[in-house]
């Protein structure tokens, strides 16, 4: 017996589970122990059918450690929460795993009520049942509550402290976390980390940094706690002067140094960084790492750059990764190649598409004014019961304005105002707005976000005076203009944009002021910028920019084309 039970159990460790159901039924009188072995590798491979199969068999033997395994196979593999409440109450015995089980999986499935009410009725408690209770109470914002169980604990460990500690530190009550990490009676790497953290999402970093230096011992997770920080309140140059410290990085440490350099809008140090971390040992790029670096290309219309990153993709598991597939269709459709980001959604993709997808490849249209094919997506989208989201419709309204639909815009924001289940966002407004400015409906607009139920943002007041800008309506441009001032006074693009429009209708004294102001103000609108990839290499030209090494060549040829131009007109 002893051996085949020992058999057995290597044969399941080994995941070999028909082996080891041919020797179960080949035994003479199988004990618990042979049972239990089978029956939880059928479990562990997600077989829970096929091991419920088992334990309801008559001749199976079973003990609290054979029913505790198939109650934790329905709550964790098939999340059926009602079977495994069944067997719960059926149980002849339950010692306190069972019961931790048990109050874990209605966590899992989102019951804090139904897992607070079984701790409750628990007969013996244990400090994974305070835990395990305390943490679900603080990751739904319960946090009185919370607080009070662990008051109330007979005793704690050290992840009884750690975890209240990040519960306060993630609900913004950081000093009453730092009271708490201070009269800790033992701490480690984790609780260490855990305070540093709250530091850093409370933007309190200095206090953060101080802890930091006064650490015993550092892991990497600490490191990346500081790191990320500082990336997260822009202050790159602290964030860089760790990740050179660091004795060792990993993925998470590449990533916010990459996505730090995105949102700054340094994408070419973004993509330098990605270099550098694929040539780095045992580093292997996660979903946010590809994500943050297709934004880089993105912003850059880097297409060779943004096909390479492709190409690594295909061959990681993130390929059908949707997040990462959205990233692929907005890079595409950034650097001008609408095809291949409508082929990725075709075909990359098909298998699973979802919302997050559709929603890119709605986006990309409305980028290039490609409103009719916007709408037969949005229309094939609905045909096949996906429901949209407010995301969906910024994509919708934005194709219909930037492709001249008014009729289709107005229809489909009207839509919006009558789907109950969405809310109605400033974008959504800003949209609106701007399909009425660019159709000349200017005073229309303006009675329109004078209705609106909220504050306008600065987008609603900038799409109202872009219309202006293209009308030349001055009377209600200024009072965009204004509007947006309060809101940014150093709008520097707020000023031009008045100031041309004062020059459009022959108002250059106006012009000549608001320039005067700006001026006064030291306000300086970023100069454009246009660049091409011309043999590997990129070209970059800024508006008044005569330093470029080719300029005496292109210049003269830009002055010849134009005179042509102007006898043939």
């Amino acid at each position: 017996m002893a051996m085949s039970n020992r058999m057995i159990g290597k044969l399941s460790r080994e995941g070999r589970i028909a082996e080891a159901r041919r020797l179960l039924d080949k035994m003479p009188d199988p004990d618990v122990i042979a049972w239990t072995s089978v029956i939880s590798v059928h479990i562990n491979r997600g077989m829970v059918r096929e091991a419920r199969e088992l334990f309801d068999r008559v001749d199976a033997k079973k003990n609290v450690v054979t029913w505790t395994a198939m109650i934790n196979g329905y709550l964790r593999r098939t999340d059926d929460v009602s079977e495994a409440e069944k067997l719960f109450n059926e149980m002849p015995y339950k010692n306190e795993v069972t019961w931790n089980t048990m109050i874990d999986g209605y966590v899992r499935n989102g019951l804090i009520d139904s897992a607070l009410s079984l701790f409750e009725k628990m007969p013996v408690k244990n400090v994974v049942s305070w835990n395990t209770i305390i943490n679900a109470l603080g990751q739904c914002g319960r946090i009185e509550e919370a607080r009070k169980l662990f008051d109330c604990m007979p005793k704690r460990d050290v992840i009884s402290w750690t975890s209240m500690i990040s519960t306060l530190s993630k609900n913004g009550r950081i000093d009453e976390a730092r009271v708490l990490f201070d009269s800790m009676p033992e701490r480690n790497v984790v609780s260490w980390n855990a305070m540093i953290t709250g530091y850093a999402q409370n933007l309190k970093l200095e206090e953060g940094f101080d802890l930091f230096e006064r650490m015993p011992e550092r892991d990497v997770p600490s490191w990346n706690a500081m790191i990320t920080g500082f990336v997260q309140n822009g202050d790159l140059e602290r964030a860089q002067k760790l990740f050179n410290d660091m004795p060792q990085k990993n993925v998470i440490s590449w990533t916010s140094m990459i996505t730090g350099y995105v949102q700054d809008g340094q994408s070419e140090e973004a993509l330098r960084k990605f270099s550098k971390m694929q040539a780095a040992d045992g580093v292997k790029p996660n979903q946010g790492t590809f994500v943050s670096i297709l934004g880089a290309c993105s912003d850059l219309a880097g297409l060779s750059e943004g096909h390479q990153i492709h190409q690594v993709i295909c061959k990681t598991v993130h390929q059908n990764d949707a997040f990462v597939v959205s990233a692929l269709i907005n890079m595409y459709s950034k650097c001008g190649d609408l095809g291949t980001a409508r082929k990725i959604f075709n075909y990359g993709f098909s298998s699973q598409r979802d919302l997050v997808s559709w929603n890119g490849m709605i986006a990309a249209y409305a980028h290039h004014g490609c409103g009719d094919e916007a709408i037969g997506l949005f229309k094939e989208m609905r045909n096949l019961d996906i429901q949209p989201n407010d995301v969906t419709y910024v994509g919708l309204l934005a194709a219909c304005s930037h492709a001249g639909l008014i009729d289709e815009g107005l229809k489909y924001f009207n839509e919006l105002t009558r789907e109950n289940s969405i809310q109605i966002r400033q974008e959504h407004y800003a949209c609106l707005v701007d399909l009425c400015g660019r159709a000349g409906k200017l005073k229309e607009a303006f009675e329109f976000i004078q209705k609106l139920p909220t504050e306008p943002s600065a987008n609603v007041w900038g799409a109202l005076l872009a219309g202006c800008n293209v009308h030349g309506n001055t009377d209600i441009g200024k009072l965009a203009a204004m509007k947006i001032l309060e809101v940014e006074p150093e709008n520097a693009g707020m000023y031009m944009s008045l100031s041309s429009i004062y020059a459009s209708t022959g108002k250059w004294r106006e012009s000549a002021k608001l320039r005067m102001e700006m001026k006064d103000k030291g306000l300086k609108k970023q100069p454009g910028c246009s660049w091409i990839d011309v043999g590997n290499k990129v070209h970059v030209f800024v508006v008044g920019d005569e330093s470029y090494s080719e300029s005496n060549f292109i210049f003269p040829l830009l002055y010849d084309l134009m005179q042509k131009w102007r006898l043939d007109v």
